[in-house]
């Protein structure tokens, strides 16, 4: 093994798992991270890219000689969880990290999905609750805390809170039995009882979910018994009502028309033409979210007509139980307690062990704050166990005045000019005015006389305190060049190349360096008829952070040398080690980037790994 015995004597291994892993700037900084009694045992990372999975071989498993495994598979693939779970044999993991997309479900102030199981969001959720860490991170931009007026952050707060221990909702079924259930009607108690349940990963639910709206149509009955004949067959709300329980029940046949209508959609690549508007309002008009507040609405133009009021509104308030939020049904339960103080202290109680994890809020993190010489917000959510302490906040490393320039990353650097590239460290230019901002400094950042410059911890690596490299740094193409020892191409440095531009971008990029930004060049750019239909040209500033690193090889402009930043300048910027090789494809155009999953792009998707060292010595710090 390549880990130091000295490191790992005394210190007490934390499991560690990392989902929708990317290029492992996550892992890298859990790696980075210790205290003197805990360190991380990297047990296992997923992604759905090839290059994510070669990139992570090469650096965990050949360079580091780590028995880390890699699963290259969609998380929503019904195959995933049992897989992963084979994987780590049975092994409790401590901490788990991971940045699903939370796109899927903005509702645009819908409350609540019936059905969980198309959202990355909920399949991650599904993984945290089967294997029940201590912690997990959800990673995301900070415009999540804003999207959709702030419903979906509160959404992600609701279903972090609703995770409940299936064995605990037995204890709290039994205990609603004996004292809720007297004091309800039978359909609105089974409606509670059927919420509750959907939190559950009860094999049954399906099942469940059919005998349930079979009541609620006896309920129906019960309704329109007390109406006209000729308004119980023909009136549009009672129609609609009937209509609509069948549709709800009917949800998985409804699924499966959604999916395949996406599907056609998404195979024709066409989203301008006539029949868009159809095939969006199909999506829409078949969904729970839409069914359901038809149907409510028609249910309360019933409640109107008089002599089916008690019952209609029974009806209704079964249907808007079901559509209540977790904690919205545990509310509506406490308020049935309300003057049975001892009833309400045991459901209290019971309560604390049936919820996993609890959080506060979302913690907002800026990457500057942690020795990274980039102005990168991200938004963490922090899943803590029932038994472990709330995480509030991320300490700072550095100061205002402390923080790393973008110099101070780059300066060693500036070898490459346009069309080159470098395969080994040379002596570096130096710029006079800059050189001021150079500082010796921890690890972590902070100013210190027996520390190492940034380049130097770059260089040496951030890991040399905890590994002796199994091998040198090096690159392959594919995974089939990886399996072939006489495929990998060892050098000194790596990814360190820029693209041949032609006379008249090089002109341009001059030009533009010249004024400082794009917008500023634009007069001169136009009198030499330079003008670019591209926009996003980004000065780096050498005396300060740059703004948050891209997956764009151009949106970036070196500060002295009138070119784009390479993947290594890019990598420095977001505080990898150099030893660290990004592996596939350089760069490639339109599409293709999504799919192939470039360099440039998985450099700029990363989370900064000074940044997460930061969040993975909290974690250490607070773990029990």
């Amino acid at each position: 093994m390549s880990q130091k015995k000295e490191f790992i004597s005394g210190r007490k291994a934390v499991t560690y798992l990392d989902l929708f892993a990317g290029a492992g700037g996550f892992s890298e900084g859990f790696m980075q991270a210790y205290t003197d009694e805990k360190y991380y045992d990297f047990r296992l990372a997923s992604d759905i890219n090839e290059n994510c999975e070669l990139t992570h071989r090469v650096r965990y498993n050949k360079m580091l000689g780590l028995d880390t495994k890699f699963i290259c598979q969609d998380i929503m693939d019904d195959s995933f969880l049992p897989n992963l779970l084979k994987q780590i044999g049975g092994q409790q993991i401590d901490v788990i990290t991971g940045g699903p997309s939370c796109q899927s479900f903005s509702l645009a102030g819908r409350r609540k999905k019936l059905d969980k199981r198309d959202d990355l969001f909920f399949h991650y959720l599904k993984v945290i609750k089967a294997l029940r860490p201590k912690y997990f991170v959800m990673e995301n931009v900070k415009g999540i805390l804003t999207k959709d007026e702030g419903r979906i952050k509160e959404r992600i707060i609701r279903e972090i809170r609703s995770m409940v221990d299936d064995m605990k909702m037995f204890q709290l079924f039994a205990f609603l039995d004996d004292t809720l259930k007297p004091l309800l009607p039978t359909a609105i108690y089974e409606s509670i009882y059927l919420r509750l349940t959907m939190e559950t990963t009860d094999e049954n639910l399906d099942k469940t979910w059919e005998m349930y709206f079979n009541n609620l149509d006896q309920q129906l009955k019960d309704v329109t018994k007390n109406l006209p004949y000729n308004i119980s067959k023909s009136d549009n709300s009672v129609n609609t009502v009937r209509h609509g329980l069948i549709l709800l029940k009917m949800r998985q046949q409804r699924e499966t028309i959604r999916k395949q209508v996406i599907q056609l959609k998404t195979a024709s690549h066409i989203d301008n033409d006539f029949f868009v508007d159809g095939y969006n309002s199909i999506v829409e008009t078949i969904s729970d979210e839409e069914i359901l507040d038809k149907t409510l609405e028609a249910i309360g133009k019933i409640a109107e007509m008089g002599n089916c009021k008690q019952e209609a509104e029974n009806l209704k308030k079964s249907l808007e139980i079901l559509v209540a939020t977790f904690d919205e049904c545990i509310e509506f339960i406490k308020e049935k307690f309300k003057g049975l103080q001892n009833t309400l202290k045991t459901f209290e109680d019971i309560m604390k062990e049936v919820r996993l994890y609890d959080i506060q809020a979302p913690i907002v993190v800026l990457s500057a704050n942690y020795g990274v010489p980039q102005n990168r917000e991200r938004v963490l959510f922090i899943g803590c166990r029932n038994d472990q302490e709330l995480i509030t906040e991320i300490p700072n490393t550095v100061t205002e005045e402390e923080k790393v320039k973008v110099y101070e990353a780059l300066w060693d650097m500036d070898m490459v000019g346009n069309g080159d590239s470098a395969m080994m460290y040379k002596t570096p230019k130096t710029v006079a005015e800059y050189e001021h901002v150079k500082q010796r400094r921890c690890l972590q950042g902070k100013p210190d006389e027996k520390g190492l410059l940034f380049s130097e911890w770059s260089r040496i690596g951030r890991l040399a305190h905890r590994f002796t490299f199994d091998e040198k740094p090096f690159y392959v193409a594919t995974m089939a060049d990886l399996e072939n020892d006489k495929k990998h191409q060892y050098m000194e440095l790596f990814n360190h190349q820029t693209s041949s531009q032609n006379a008249t971008v090089k002109e341009r990029l001059e030009i533009i360096v010249k004024h400082g930004d794009y917008d500023a060049a634009k007069p001169e750019l136009k009198e030499k008829g330079l003008e670019s239909h591209k926009r996003n040209y980004t000065v780096l500033n050498p005396l300060g952070q740059s703004p948050t690193v891209c997956t764009m090889p151009d949106d970036f402009i070196h500060y002295s040398a009138c070119r784009p930043t390479t993947v290594r300048e890019m990598a420095r910027l977001q505080s990898f080690d150099d030893s660290f090789v990004f592996q596939g494809k350089r760069q490639t155009g339109g599409n293709n980037r999504q799919q192939e999953i470039p360099q440039y792009t998985l450099v700029g998707n990363a989370v900064p790994p000074l940044m997460a060292r930061a969040i993975a010595n909290t974690l250490l710090e607070h773990i029990k």
